[in-house]
């Protein structure tokens, strides 16, 4: 009963009860007035009296006279036998009535009606309090329950290695696991120990609980999710007794799978934070340590756990009994995003012959959770369009969408600001199509987008795991070829290249710090190792690993690394600086073209 519900039943039970006793108030409806003794035997006399009716007890009477007959009047009784002797001569000649009354249920029980309705309405409201009472009690004796929830073996969303398109590696590893819970029996008789806990490792929308759920699935076990923040409360002692629940939990429903998401939340570094060795965060570790390590020896319960911090976790977690095994969880590769789109667009009315390995070759980078995205965006868009199917130009556009924002074509811009953006972007696109290792062109706009005034998207033209330094190098050029278009062309810079200068900046510093690329300082990693992510890292780098005099050397590579780079785009921009105007030009009469036509553009 929720609080509306109980405050409404108790203002009913009161309404009632008023009523009730209101009722028997009016009960008697005549008029009472009191009289004495002396005044009814002068009535009596006066022969003015119609009747007398003594009472049970024979002390009172109730008198009713002639000229008043609605009117009832009390008079208390001397001696009954006193009364009677005077007054049996003038009842026996009929001037006036008299009788006893009779005892009747209501002269016995009805004085006492009003106290007990009193008394039920004090334990009505008693019994009100004290269930409030036990309810908040109840809650506070939930509060160290698990809030893991519980997807049952039957339930009619059941996720299968059907439903998870690519990462072909990573079903193969867990399916290990689903034959164990099968049929644990056969890896028992071989001696062999399941691995205990499983930790998935990926970026955001990689497809980590979608592996999880599958794993679960297969197997047609009980699965448990809950999320590593949800054992972390302010109060000490209330993640760790969510811990223990929940495990006992699945030991009531083994096999099972318990599945933590986000872990790092609950599993970091012991005695490394602000708040030392005894915060409630620790505690909970704790218990799940003592909780994963103290399974018994065939207990068919698995953990798993995802992450995309493994670097930050206790190692007490990762050893071995505990989290055995880590499966790394990527972005996929071409072939893997074409399996995710095609899934994706199983149940979605798309137009025949469309080919996903052109979009699959397009979308370089994305997860599964983006390639689901941008295929619902297709739909919404097909959809806002009033078409039947799904064709190829909703799905580049919810491309762009997904990448960039949508487009803002209602903005008002100057002139001025469209031809600045025009060159910019157009610096940007002519400088990297001359250089030779560098993506393609697939689309340059100066229709506003997300916080972009404009843009310049390039297609990949294979996946990557590595980047090169020449590769890096080249990027940097394209980077500020925007900035140096606008300096070429316009004599002046505006604030529009300060995301370029800042990803040109950065990468530079990476090759520097990072990945040794420096010709003078060498191959050595300058700062990685003291980063502190308990305290944050502008808080920790200020513990560098090298010296004042190597600070000033780095700063001196970066300057030349970018200052090389610009000098390299500016080159580039003066050898085909009729180029660059021809495609400004285009860009704001069209507002937008694609790789094909800057492809025409730039051969003329």
């Amino acid at each position: 009963m929720n609080r509306k519900s109980a405050i409404r039943t108790l203002f009913v039970y009161v309404l009632l009860i008023g009523i009730a006793i209101y009722a028997i108030t009016l009960l008697d409806s005549n008029e009472i007035k009191e009289m004495s003794y002396t005044e009814l035997m002068q009535k009596i006399n006066d022969n003015t009296v119609e009747s007398v009716e003594l009472s049970n007890d024979r002390l009172s009477a109730n008198v009713k006279l002639k000229d008043e007959p609605d009117v009832t009047r009390v008079v208390d009784i001397p001696s009954s036998d006193t009364f009677n002797e005077v007054v049996k001569d003038k009842v026996t000649a009929g001037e006036f009535e008299l009788t006893v009354a009779q005892e009747g249920f209501m002269d016995t029980v009805g004085p006492y009606i009003p106290n007990l309705l009193l008394l039920l309405g004090t334990l009505v409201i008693l019994m009100y309090a004290l269930r409030k009472t036990t309810d908040s009690n109840s809650k506070a004796m939930d509060f160290g329950k698990s809030r893991a929830q519980k997807i049952d073996k039957n339930s009619p969303k059941k996720v299968t290695f059907a439903d998870v398109a690519g990462l072909q590696e990573e079903k193969e590893e867990l399916q290990e696991e689903v034959e164990f819970l099968k049929n644990p029996k056969k890896y028992i008789d071989m001696g062999a120990r399941i691995p205990k806990g499983i930790l998935l490792v990926g970026g955001p929308g990689t497809g980590k609980t979608l592996l999880a759920k599958a794993v679960a699935g297969e197997a047609n076990v009980p699965f448990f999710s809950i999320s590593g923040s949800d054992f972390v409360e302010m109060f000490v002692g209330v993640g760790a007794s969510r811990v223990r629940d929940m495990f006992k939990e699945a030991k009531a429903n083994s096999p099972c799978i318990i599945f933590i998401d986000e872990i790092d939340a609950v599993g970091r570094h012991r005695g490394a934070g602000l708040g030392g060795g005894h915060d409630e965060r620790e505690q909970t570790l704790n218990q799940l340590l003592v909780e994963m390590d103290g399974f018994a020896t065939h207990e068919s319960i698995i953990v798993m756990a995802a992450t995309n911090r493994p670097d930050i976790l206790d190692p007490a977690l990762l050893r071995p009994g505990r989290f055995d095994r880590q499966i790394v969880v990527g972005t996929p590769d071409v072939k893997a995003r074409e399996e995710i789109l095609e899934l994706h667009a199983k149940n979605k009315p798309f137009v025949p012959g469309i080919d996903f390995k052109v979009i699959a070759k397009n979308t370089a980078g994305f997860s599964g959770a983006d390639l689901e995205n941008m295929i619902n965006e297709a739909a919404l868009l097909a959809a806002r369009k009033d078409k039947k199917t799904i064709d190829i130009n909703d799905v580049e556009e919810a491309m762009v969408k997904v990448m960039m924002g949508p487009e803002k074509k209602s903005k008002v811009i100057s002139d001025k600001e469209r031809k600045l953006t025009a060159y910019h972007e157009a610096g940007h696109a002519v400088v990297a199509r001359c250089l030779p290792n560098h993506d393609d062109i697939h689309e340059i706009s100066i229709i506003p987008r997300g916080m972009a005034g404009g843009y310049t998207m390039y297609k990949p033209n294979e996946d990557k795991s590595y980047a090169s330094k020449s590769e890096m190098k080249e990027h940097i050029v394209s980077l500020l070829g925007g900035r140096v278009a606008e300096q070429l062309v316009l004599d002046d810079i505006s604030t529009g290249a300060s995301n370029d200068i800042e990803r040109a900046t950065k990468i530079a510093r990476e090759m520097v710090t990072k990945y040794g690329m420096s010709e003078n300082l060498g191959p050595i990693c300058f700062g990685g190792a003291q980063e502190e992510v308990f305290l944050g890292k502008e808080m920790a780098n200020h513990n560098r690993d090298y010296s004042e005099a190597t600070a000033s050397q780095i700063d001196n590579e970066i300057r030349e690394i970018v200052m090389n780079a610009y000098k390299s785009a500016e080159r580039i921009l003066k050898e085909n600086i009729e180029k660059l105007h021809k495609v400004a030009k285009v860009l704001i009469e069209k507002e937008k073209i694609t790789g094909e036509e800057f492809e025409n553009i730039f051969k003329e």
